[in-house]
C-alpha cells in the first residue's frame, strides 16, 4: 500500500509547475515519477483531454505509479530509464507533440532513506545502489571486481574527491580480507583512509555519490535524455531539469548554452542570430529553492531548475 511508503517531499514543486506553463489538454512526461509528487501537481492542471506520462527505473516507484494510473485515467507509467523516453512515445504516436518534459535528476528521498537500497552510508544496509533493482550489477558487485585504478577514477571524477586514490587502495585492501557489502563497512573505510574531514559533510559523501553516478550511468543517461526530450517536445513545448550536483547541472546548463546558440560557426561569421537556427531558448533564470522550502526540507539545498523552451 501507498500509505505504507517513505514520505516525499517534492523539490522545487511550484516553481516546476509554472515553469512548464502547463496546458489543460496538453501532454507531458513526468520522467522521474519517483513517488508522484511532481505528477500529481501536474495532473491537477489538466483537465479530461490533458495526459501525463510517468517513466522510473525503480520497481517501488512503478508501484505507486500503477496504483495512481488505476485511479486516474488521464496518467499512465512506464518503467524504463528516462533515456529510452523517445522509445515510449513513439509506441503511443506522440513523438513531437509532447508540450513538456519534466526530469528530476538523482536519487530520491525513499530511496535514501530505505536502508535496503544501499544509497545511503547514515544507515546499515546492503550495498546495492541501482535505481532498477531488476538489473545491472550493485556497488558491492562491482567493488569485488574492479580495478583499483579504474575505482581512484570514478571516486575522483563522479565524486570530486580529492582523496581518491586513498580511498581506493582502502578498498583494494579491505577486499582482500574480507569483501565489503554494507554500507556501513564502506563508509567507515572511508573515513578511516580520508586524512582530513570536512566538519560539514561526512568523508563518505562524495565517494557514495560517485559510486551510485557510475553504477546507474546516472551522467550518460542524463545527457542521452536532454537529446531525444529536444527530439519529441512539440515546437513551444518546455523541457524542466532539477539537478543536485555540479556534475549534472554543468551538462544541463552547457546543452542548453548550446542548444540555444544555434550552429557553431566562426567568430564575427557575418549572419544574423535567427540564422543560426537556435533549437531553444532559455528561460529564465537557474531557480533555487527559498528559505520556506528548505526549513522543510534541507535536501532541496542543492537542487537548481533549468527551463528551456523548444523553437523548432
Amino acid at each position: 500500500m501507498t500509505e505504507s511508503l517513505p514520505k516525499h517531499l517534492p523539490v522545487l514543486l511550484e516553481e516546476t509547475v509554472t515553469s512548464l506553463a502547463i496546458k489543460p489538454a496538453g501532454i507531458y512526461v513526468d520522467g522521474t515519477f519517483g513517488r508522484g509528487g511532481h505528477s500529481r501537481a501536474i495532473l491537477q492542471k489538466l483537465d479530461n483531454d490533458g495526459r501525463l506520462l510517468g517513466l522510473d527505473r525503480d520497481p517501488a516507484a512503478i508501484a505507486v505509479g500503477q496504483q495512481l494510473a488505476s485511479e486516474d485515467p488521464r496518467f499512465s507509467i512506464e518503467h524504463c530509464a528516462f533515456s529510452q523516453l523517445d522509445t515510449v512515445i513513439h509506441q503511443r504516436l506522440w513523438q513531437q507533440r509532447i508540450d513538456g518534459i519534466l526530469l528530476d535528476i538523482g536519487v530520491s528521498s525513499p530511496q535514501l532513506d530505505e536502508a535496503a537500497r544501499g544509497f545511503s552510508f547514515m544507515q546499515d544496509g546492503p550495498l546495492d545502489m541501482r535505481m532498477d533493482t531488476s538489473s545491472g550489477i550493485s556497488a558491492a558487485e562491482w567493488l569485488a571486481h574492479a580495478e583499483e585504478a579504474e575505482i581512484a577514477t570514478v571516486i575522483k571524477t563522479l565524486g570530486e574527491e580529492r582523496y581518491g586514490k586513498r580511498i581506493a587502495r582502502a578498498i583494494i585492501e579491505q577486499r582482500q580480507v574480507a569483501p565489503i557489502t554494507t554500507t556501513r563497512q564502506l563508509a567507515e573505510l572511508v573515513d578511516k583512509a580520508s586524512p582530513s574531514k570536512d566538519k560539514f559533510k561526512h568523508p563518505a559523501t562524495r565517494t557514495f555519490q560517485a559510486i551510485r553516478i557510475f553504477i546507474n550511468n546516472e551522467l550518460q543517461e542524463l545527457t542521452t535524455a536532454l537529446e531525444k526530450a529536444m527530439d519529441v517536445l512539440a515546437v513551444g513545448g518546455r523541457l524542466a531539469v532539477i539537478s543536485f550536483h555540479s556534475l549534472e547541472d554543468r551538462i544541463v546548463k552547457r546543452y542548453f548554452r548550446d542548444e540555444a546558440k544555434g550552429d557553431d560557426l566562426p567568430a564575427h561569421f557575418p549572419i544574423r542570430a535567427a540564422e543560426l537556427n537556435p533549437r531553444l531558448k532559455i528561460i529564465g533564470k537557474a531557480i533555487r529553492a527559498g528559505d520556506e522550502e528548505l526549513a522543510v526540507n534541507p535536501r532541496a539545498r542543492s537542487a537548481v531548475l533549468r527551463v528551456a523552451e523548444k523553437l523548432a
